[in-house]
């Protein structure tokens, strides 16, 4: 089987879908299927991809679009006929790519069939974000191109059952995100972190408070000034935490919660780390005694599955798509996207060790035995089994 994935940067500081993106290639690859990765720029690409290593997937570095709102020209067009046309099935990612348009389009005339991941762009909370903007650019060429899918694919019931309405002619498919389990085997501990940081990320306070930590992009949909106000009412309610905020994004937002934390008198209590990755990453995930992201609106949220494969009980909330399974899989508290609610959770678990460690092995049993990356791929295989399918009995 031949796929071919295209997303307009492999760059993790980006956000979830980059990492949906290298996660889904670096599973799917296999002596049975050719992978190629179709993008303009890859400064996280692992680097097996860039030098053509057998067994991964191929990195195909091609110009950006030339034309204005992000379009490719005619000539860039011709120039990735060919490998639109060697491959099986287009995976396409991102409702807001204009590129895709043309590249769905193209698909369409050489009768290789398609498939379109949403991430979570065509959620209630998201389309009520620029809302005339979106809804002309469905209008114009996103919902053809929605409905011209093999498969519009989601990655749980609850961003299906939001998003059908913008594609009612087309077909859905749910297949979870790839979850790459390997790092959470072996867990380093929280010693790389305190080597990093200082003990609980306090560089010289006194790191004898609980830690919370918030890792995730920062972007006013997060909800961060949520965590950091819970970070106050615990400490009035003589309950005090270590808030740690690992994370980089919308410079803007990021000044504002730095100030917020300094009106709320709460600075000595919340730090802000940076980009956190590798195996630092997952030993603050240890580090930390509960894990918060008081969002508005995630589609999978990586970060919520890493913390649960790191023991780490989580306060989160139902406006990330995946709300039922991270209910399901007992390593986790859903609150209402306020501080006081978030308070209120985060102190019943800093309150309860027995209940914090009861989750945290509840949650870690459940991620490593429903996202199995062996049964996930099975069914990324039969999306792009049916449709392959498909396309051969249209041409008929």
């Amino acid at each position: 089987m031949r796929i071919v994935h295209y997303l307009q940067r492999i760059d993790l500081e980006e956000g979830g879908v980059v990492r949906a993106v290298l996660d889904m290639g670096a599973l799917q690859a296999s002596p049975t299927r050719d992978v190629t990765i179709l993008t303009h720029d890859a400064p996280d690409a692992p680097e097996a991809w860039k030098s053509g290593q057998p067994g991964v997937p191929h990195l195909k570095i091609v110009p950006a679009p030339s034309r204005p709102l992000g379009l490719f020209s005619g000539d860039q067009l011709r120039a990735l006929e060919p490998m639109l046309k060697s491959a099986e099935v287009l995976h396409l990612h991102a409702c807001w790519t204009t590129a895709n348009n043309q590249l769905a389009s193209m698909a369409r005339r050489l009768g290789v069939p398609y498939v379109l991941s949403m991430h979570g762009m065509l959620d209630d909370w998201c389309m009520a974000q620029k809302t005339p903007k979106k809804k002309l650019y469905l209008a114009i060429a996103g919902r053809k191109t929605l409905e011209g899918a093999a498969f519009v694919h989601s990655t749980a019931e609850a961003e299906l059952s939001q998003s059908k309405k913008w594609f009612p002619g087309g077909r859905g498919r749910i297949v979870p995100l790839v979850f790459d389990l390997e790092p959470y085997k072996n867990l380093p501990g929280p010693a790389n972190a305190d080597a990093h940081f200082g003990p609980a990320g306090t560089g010289d306070i006194d790191p004898s408070k609980p830690v919370v930590l918030f890792l995730s992009r920062i972007h006013p949909k997060k909800g961060l000034e949520h965590l950091i106000g819970a970070t106050a009412l615990l400490r009035d309610r003589g309950a005090p935490c270590r808030t740690l905020i690992a994370g980089t994004g919308d410079d803007e937002y990021l000044a504002r919660m730095k100030t917020l934390a300094a009106q709320r008198g709460v600075s000595d209590d919340v730090r802000f780390l940076g980009m956190v990755t590798g195996e630092t990453k997952t030993s603050l995930f240890q580090r930390a005694d509960v894990f918060a992201l008081p969002t508005s609106q995630e589609n999978w949220g990586f970060v919520l599955t890493e913390a649960l494969a790191c023991e780490t009980p989580v306060v989160t909330t139902k406006a990330v798509d995946i709300w039922p399974e991270l209910e399901e899989s007992g390593g986790s508290l859903l609150a209402q996207q306020s501080e006081t609610a978030f308070a209120d959770a985060i102190k019943a678990l800093l309150d309860d060790d027995q209940r914090r460690a009861s989750m945290g092995a509840s949650g870690r049993e459940w991620i490593l035995e429903t996202l199995d990356p062996a049964a996930v791929a099975d069914r990324y295989e039969s999306m792009y089994a049916d449709a392959i399918a498909m396309a051969k009995e249209t041409a008929r």
